[in-house]
């Protein structure tokens, strides 16, 4: 039986939370390129990312799931919405790599002259409204709906 995309991914970690999501549901789930794209983050390019695959009976529920995990709001460890602290809003982009500050410019230039994958960056969460950046808290990012 052939089986369905409904979704790629460029690191591991975020298709495995929504495979977890979709297998708690009782749809089976299936990963294709994972450790391909493990093995060297610019493999991501040729593979075209980590495949989250279903089978064609279970995407349209699927895909209801996966929106609404991604579409949750985050919320802090006492609960309450995640709100940007320049403007308030509460619309994220999420796993942003940020390469601000000094590090992050070494990183580029080392990265540029060398030919490597980038050697520094930061994971953030990246308002939408106004580029604010704020780090990821671990229990916030663990108490995300599940």
């Amino acid at each position: 039986m052939e089986l369905i995309t409904v979704r790629t991914f460029e690191k591991s970690i975020e298709a495995h939370m929504l495979k977890s999501r979709l297998e708690s549901e009782g749809i089976p789930v299936y990963l294709f390129d994972e450790h391909t794209v493990g093995l060297n983050p610019l493999f991501n390019l040729s593979v075209d990312g980590i495949k989250l695959k279903v089978h064609p009976q279970d995407v349209e529920l699927a895909q209801e799931i996966i929106e609404d995990f991604i579409h949750a709001p985050h919320e802090t460890s006492a609960g309450e919405p995640l709100l940007c602290s320049e403007c308030g809003s509460a619309d994220f982009y999420e796993s942003y790599q940020s390469m601000k500050g000094r590090k992050g410019f070494l990183s580029i230039i080392v990265s540029f002259l060398l030919g490597v994958y980038p050697i520094y960056y930061r994971t953030v969460i990246k308002c939408k409204s106004c580029g604010n950046e704020m780090e990821i808290q671990h229990q916030e990012s663990e108490n995300r709906s599940s």
